[in-house]
């Protein structure tokens, strides 16, 4: 249906030089009250960022007043995370305005730089989970689909990671403590969220038994707005992110008795549900907040979509062919139960009528096969926050069981494994079971991943419902991760092939006839050493260590975990300075190279913590050897941020993907170091094992156990010490570890690490030790080849344009969701 309100909100603002600067000098006066004397430079990025959100706001409207009218399916994108980093440039570059905001803040003396450097990441993610989540925003919008994020707005990130003596140090994350000026606040949008209370069941005026919730705390979520740009595309998406208030500011009563803590207590308590992302859940407390937060943020979303339903439609029947919801791994789980409860109790419906609305409504991504991402809930938790939840839980459980039972009927042992209730011990809800069981599409992240799931942790599953399963393979936006992150690699590419590979990523392909290009390697040569040169400068500021631009620089950034094995890049590094120290003159170890490592520890992962200390151990003795230092130094860059990725991918030579096979679902981290010309060192893990079928065997090094030979070595009776034995450097390296020779100051500090390596070595270090220093010498041999690691490099980019968050959202859209893109400029037309 044409939307007949277009036609007031055609007068878009001016966005030449002169009207940006007007918008910059008038927010900045108007909006903040300064002027060009009391002007801060943070003033100054908000009056900037102000007057991009004005040109995006005109867009927004009319992007959601077309959906609305035209009574579009949309998706809906659930997620516990969404790591958005910065947005003023990115927001600048899809909205096509970033020459022009440079030339009018020049002309205004500032440099866009600059300004944009006072912008602060927002805290509202930690890994790769959250980063995925805003890379899909990035394509939904530019794909024209009709689509939204919902998360929870934070008012603390995971944390600020310093470094103390070697050691993590978390500080709070203040990131809103100034204005965040890409965020509405939408007061009129509040739901009441319910912990707790009772459930009771009574006859309603019909006579049907209706099953009533009440009592208990009832907390108010509100809802905060960020507008979403596609590139080059007038389509604007929304990002609603849940905010948590007390329903009574403060309790009047004890106010005039003189209990001012007693009268804003209840404030106090409700509003800590949004205060930190995932609280440490090795506590009680700290669990039940953390299912607390996963139940406010889908509550609220489910009453916000069920919202926005009924103002275009009235058929609930209907909902599954206009609502189309993804459940970003298991957090978001409750939504289904949620669900369930609203259709049932408050809207009247039959059960077999809502869970045929429901299942058809939500699909769920599964993101890893480790056991903590697969969560359950202690059953009196849940019993306690959330009985008719659980209530519903038992019952899609019994009918799901009893169907399994008419299908097994010889296999009673099957019920157990399959029960979304867990029996050994205390009673737990699976909740990866609930997704699957109440949602019609489970996918995987990468090919590999999707089919270990299948054949392994979720095989019964797969036999029960083989079509239910499928793959989508993680993608990257290009537009923050090339165009943004890199400039340099940008132009050149656009100089080279023209500019549509920004949204067909597979144009990238063309560069291949230019990888044997001597000049075209001298230039790209040229962008890489520019990228490192501003590196260098960044790891000065952060970690006063000064790095070559002309060594390797071989990166590894991730969250710090003992199955990405950042444990087994330092024994390299251990290893590596044993060569040096003992051929000094460098024959076969003359390449310099320099050895980054970044990533925050969770607060009570105790020996990831360790595994910091002792990096930063590595990184005292190594960096202060003057017989060692100048072909080979390290850094520990502290507090790991998608600004800092931004500086730091672009500039890296290698990149190490080095965790145990079977283990990584996916990794996009992997994907924006290739696709900005860094040579991937790593193990058939993830998308790896695509990124080696992509790039080809002469321009990646891969190493190691492949994933069924790291189950055949379990299997077999795994013995570390049996590979310590047969290698004399890895044997010299864990000698290093039990002498205390990284921690003289401290002796047996790093006990716990050697212990786990030589005793147990779960992640299987020592089984890959040999082949990975194999594998690290051959990229020395290629670096030292200039034109041979050009070529590499090149057809890195060349060949990962599969890699694209576009790539997989429109596979989302085409086999899951069946949206369709809506794009605005052709429906003002038509209208």
């Amino acid at each position: 249906m044409a939307n007949p309100k277009l036609n007031w909100q055609i007068h878009y603002k001016d966005n030449s030089i002169e009207g940006l600067k007007l918008s910059i000098m008038n927010n900045l006066e108007y909006r903040l009250a300064k002027d060009q004397y009391t002007a801060t430079g943070y003033d100054r990025f908000l009056s900037t960022a102000y007057s991009v959100v004005e040109r995006l706001v005109e867009r927004w409207i009319d992007t959601q007043q077309t959906y609305h009218y035209d009574n579009v399916k949309r998706i809906y994108y659930l997620s516990m995370e969404f790591l958005l980093g910065r947005s003023l440039e990115n927001c600048l570059i899809n909205l096509g305005l970033y020459d022009i905001c440079r030339q009018a803040l020049e002309e205004l003396g500032l440099d866009l730089e600059t300004v944009r450097n006072y912008e602060v990441d927002a805290g509202l993610g930690n890994g790769g989970l959250g980063r995925l989540a805003a890379c899909f925003l990035d394509s939904m919008a530019t794909l024209c689909l009709p689509a939204g994020g919902y998360g929870i707005r934070y008012e603390y990130g995971l944390f600020h990671q310093r470094v103390v003596h070697g050691s993590q140090v978390e500080t709070p994350d203040n990131w809103l403590a100034r204005p965040n000026p890409w965020e509405i606040e939408r007061p009129e949008y509040n739901f009441k969220v319910r912990f707790g209370g009772t459930v009771e069941k009574k006859p309603d005026a019909f006579g049907r038994e209706k099953t009533t919730w009440w009592g208990g705390e009832e907390i108010i979520a509100m809802a905060y707005d960020t507008p979403v740009p596609g590139y080059k595309t007038e389509n604007v998406n929304t990002l609603r992110l849940w905010s948590s208030k007390a329903t009574e500011e403060f309790n009047l009563e004890y106010f005039n008795t003189g209990d001012y803590m007693a009268a804003c207590a209840n404030k106090v308590v409700s509003e800590n549900i949004t205060k930190v992302l995932y609280p440490n859940d090795n506590f009680f407390e700290g669990m039940e907040l953390r299912l607390k937060q996963e139940y406010f943020m889908v509550s609220a979303s489910i009453q916000d979509i069920l919202r926005r339903f009924k103002a275009d439609n009235t058929d609930l029947r209907h909902f599954p062919e206009k609502v189309a919801i993804q459940l970003n791994d298991t957090h978001p789980a409750l939504a289904i139960p949620e669900l369930m409860r609203i259709l049932v109790d408050e809207e009247g419906l039959e059960w077999d009528n809502a869970w045929a609305i429901t299942t058809k409504t939500f699909g769920y991504t599964n993101h890893t096969v480790l056991p903590e991402a697969l969560e359950e809930w202690p059953v009196s938790l849940m019993e306690m926050l959330l009985p008719r939840h659980m209530q519903i839980i038992y019952l899609i459980n019994h009918n799901f069981l009893e169907d399994v039972a008419r299908r097994y009927p010889k296999d009673k042992e099957r019920l157990g494994r399959m029960s979304i209730i867990a029996e050994d011990g205390e009673r737990r809800v699976r909740m990866a079971y609930l997704a699957i069981i109440g949602s019609h599409s489970v996918n995987g992240v990468a090919e590999l991943h999707s089919r270990l799931l299948r054949e392994t942790v979720l095989k019964e599953f797969y036999e029960y419902w083989p079509n239910k399963f499928n793959n989508k393979t993680n993608g990257v936006t290009p537009r923050r991760w090339v165009k943004s992150a890199n400039p340099g690699l940008a132009d050149l590419i656009t100089e080279t092939i023209g500019e549509g590979w920004l949204k067909d990523l597979d144009k990238l392909r063309d560069l291949e006839k230019f990888a044997d290009d001597a000049e075209f390697q001298k230039r790209w040569g040229k962008v890489k050493l520019d990228c490192k040169q501003r590196l260098a400068e960044l790891v000065w500021n952060e970690d006063w260590i000064e790095l070559h631009p002309d060594s390797m620089i071989d990166v590894q950034v991730k969250r710090m975990h003992e199955y990405k094995r950042q444990l087994l890049f330092a024994l390299f590094i251990i290893a590596r300075y044993l060569e040096v120290k003992n051929n000094p003159s460098g024959n076969g170890n003359g390449i310099p190279r320099t050895c980054i490592i970044g990533g925050k520890a969770a607060p009570g992962y105790t020996r990831a913590k360790l595994i910091i200390r002792l990096i930063n151990s590595i990184a005292s003795v190594v960096n202060n050897d003057a017989m060692v230092n100048a072909r080979l130094r390290v850094s520990f860059l502290p507090n790991y941020r998608v600004s800092l990725a931004e500086r730091l991918i672009p500039a890296a030579d290698l990149s190490e993907q080095i965790s145990t096979a079977g283990k990584e679902a996916s990794g996009t981290g992997n994907m924006k170091f290739a696709l900005n010309g860094a040579v991937t060192i790593g193990t058939l893990d993830g998308a790896n094992v695509e990124i080696f079928e992509e790039v080809g065997n002469d321009n990646i090094f891969i190493f190691g156990l492949n994933a069924e030979e790291v189950v055949q070595l379990k299997q077999g009776g795994y013995n570390p010490r049996k590979y310590i034995d047969a290698s004399p450097l890895l044997n010299e390296v864990i000698r290093l570890l039990e002498t205390d020779f990284f921690c003289k100051g401290e002796p047996g500090l790093f006990r716990p690490i050697y212990d786990e390596l030589v005793n147990a070595d779960q992640y299987c270090l020592m089984a890959d030790f040999d082949a990975y220093m194999e594998a690290q010498h051959l990229a020395d041999k290629a670096y030292a080849d200039t034109a041979r690691w050009a070529r590499m490099s090149i057809l890195n980019v060349a060949r990962c344009g599969k890699f694209s968050s576009d790539r997989t959202i429109k596979q989302y859209a085409e086999d899951i969701w069946n949206v369709k893109p809506l794009c605005l400029a052709k429906a003002q037309k038509s209208s």
